[in-house]
């Protein structure tokens, strides 16, 4: 009997969950309102502030409460050229400006956002990263429909009631500087979670991990493995389709 390997324990203990008792809240627009949907709100941008794990700024924007005498607050990823003191607008009859938010319906071909949603009134779940932005490819002919372009290169048919931020999100440039030494890294996973530093399974010892043990650190065995796989076996190329390098690459579609 093996020991159970670091992929099965990922999944029950405790000890690899993210490190949240310091993190300032979720990034969320504003719930969707009479007012957003006919008209527009008028938020302050109060702070510009560091929640840790996260390598975007956040901005926590105050809203006067439509129904209640109050002042509620929002945090949301900070666009750049976002400022304190800052007025934004939230709104179908907001303006196309950096740092509103506005549905995808209302915005031109060509025009970069970032904290969009996925689906209607979700507070936004794509392109939230630093230095990440989505652009509006295109609109159906019936209005219901937009597409844009994800920061991954892909493009996604989404709701044109489907809100987003104006402009590219705070804090790009994050990964082009090197780490340069591992107490960096230690560091930086200390405020995220426990996945660093990770050791290769070839370097175990053959109680640890299906690719551990033999004389010199070779796996002895091709790493793909099946779907059905038990859970202390699956590790490798899980039900890969195919390996190897990539060859001939895509012709871009416009």
């Amino acid at each position: 009997m093996g020991r159970v390997i670091r992929g099965s324990r990922k999944g029950k203990s405790l000890i690899f969950t993210a490190k949240t008792r310091l993190r300032k809240g979720a990034v969320k627009l504003r719930a969707v309102d009479y007012a957003e949907r006919h008209g527009f709100m008028k938020g302050l941008v109060k702070n510009i502030i560091h929640d840790p794990g996260r390598g975007a700024p956040m901005a926590e924007v105050v809203f006067h409460d439509p129904y209640r005498y109050k002042l509620t607050k929002e945090r949301w990823v900070a666009v750049e050229g976002l400022h304190t003191g800052q007025f934004v607008y939230c709104g179908s009859k907001a303006q196309l400006s950096v740092g509103n938010v506005l549905p995808l319906g209302k915005m031109p071909e060509g025009t970069v956002i970032s904290m969009c949603e996925d689906k209607a009134a979700d507070r936004g779940r794509l392109a939230r990263a630093s230095g990440c932005s989505c652009m509006v490819v295109g609109h159906s002919d019936d209005g219901r429909k937009t597409r844009i372009r994800l920061p991954s290169g892909s493009r996604k048919t989404v709701p044109s009631t489907c809100r987003a931020v104006v402009g590219i999100v705070a804090g790009g440039g994050r990964m082009d500087k090197p780490m340069l030494k591992a107490g960096n890294m230690f560091h930086k996973y200390k405020v995220k979670r426990n996945c660093w530093p990770k050791v290769r399974g070839c370097a175990m010892n053959p109680v640890e991990h299906p690719h551990g043990g033999g004389n010199h650190q070779h796996v002895g065995h091709p790493t793909t493995i099946a779907r059905a796989a038990v859970p202390g076996q699956k590790v490798g190329l899980i039900a890969a389709r195919r390996t190897g390098i990539l060859r001939g690459g895509k012709k871009k579609t416009k």
